[in-house]
């Protein structure tokens, strides 16, 4: 029976995962405490509409996709106090409310380091600087789509791409909510219907389509592994994809909705499918 082996949320986007051995799904279908603040570029501060929601699209704020020396830093987030300290090499670059003083500190301290960084001359295109860090540090809201996804990825399919890449990865790199074990590499990309994990019950979304967040070590901030490219060759799939996401049934997908029935997943629950697997795509 698959069982979760871990649980992620990011309190701000782009930066350090927290490990938990529960998490809370809210009615909206979002994870509490997830993506609860983000380094937004200038031009960037407020969001683009897509279906009536909110989009915050990655691209236009710091990401690891374009800024991978991010996972160099350690961040800790307060979440009672809604304080964020980052640390580099064990050293304290910056320890901060969330009042406008403590805002102007957090980002300073960060756009310091990104422009030392290696591919920090991307800051320098028009519309970037300053950033601005949104966000209230309570509401999840800024997730990579537009809706309240959960996602999933299982332990043997990061094992399988291990392999092919001829070198250990982690879980990390894929930035997921939740790690299953006991289910083959890539069974959960033919995951159809509802799926339950402890007492919450999901229904599937689309596979997880990887970006280059996933080449960036997440000690070193290094691009190490070629992830997309191992994906697409060695393991033979027509885009590179690990992971899916779920979705909580009967909500909007707004931010705050409160029309779905949430709940908490812990370490250790079962993941049963309602129909049953379907044979997933073979590379």
């Amino acid at each position: 029976m698959p069982r979760v082996v871990a649980l992620y949320r990011h309190p701000v986007k782009g930066f350090t995962p927290e490990s938990l051995d529960a998490l809370t799904v809210q009615a909206d279908g979002r994870i509490s405490g997830d993506r609860v603040l983000a380094f937004r570029f200038a031009e960037a501060a407020a969001p683009e509409d897509r279906d009536g929601l909110d989009h915050w699209p990655k691209s236009k704020g710091l990401a690891l996709e374009s800024f991978p020396a991010l996972a160099a830093l350690r961040l800790t987030y307060d979440h009672a106090s809604t304080r964020v300290r980052i640390d580099h090499d064990g050293t304290t670059l910056v320890d901060a409310g969330l009042d406008d003083a403590g805002r102007a500190a957090l980002v300073d301290a960060v756009t310091a380091f990104v422009r030392a960084s290696p591919g920090g001359g991307r800051l320098k295109r028009p519309g970037r600087l300053p950033l601005v860090l949104v966000g209230d540090g309570v509401t999840a809201r800024f997730q990579d789509r537009h809706r309240g996804y959960v996602s999933v990825h299982s332990a043997a399919s990061v094992t399988a791409l291990s392999a092919a890449l001829g070198q250990p990865i982690d879980d990390r790199r894929f930035r997921s909510n939740i790690v299953i074990d006991d289910v083959e590499a890539w069974d959960d990309l033919g995951w159809e219907g509802e799926v339950r994990i402890g007492d919450v019950r999901l229904s599937t979304a689309g596979p997880i389509v990887r970006c280059l967040a996933t080449h960036a070590n997440p000690d070193s901030g290094e691009r190490d592994a070629k992830v997309l490219t191992t994906l697409t060759g060695r393991v033979g799939q027509a885009e590179p994809t690990l992971g899916r996401l779920l979705i909580l049934p009967g909500v909007s997908g707004a931010v705050g909705d409160g029309s779905g029935t949430g709940g908490m997943i812990r370490l250790g629950d079962e993941v049963v499918l309602a129909s049953g697997p379907k044979a997933a795509p073979r590379p």
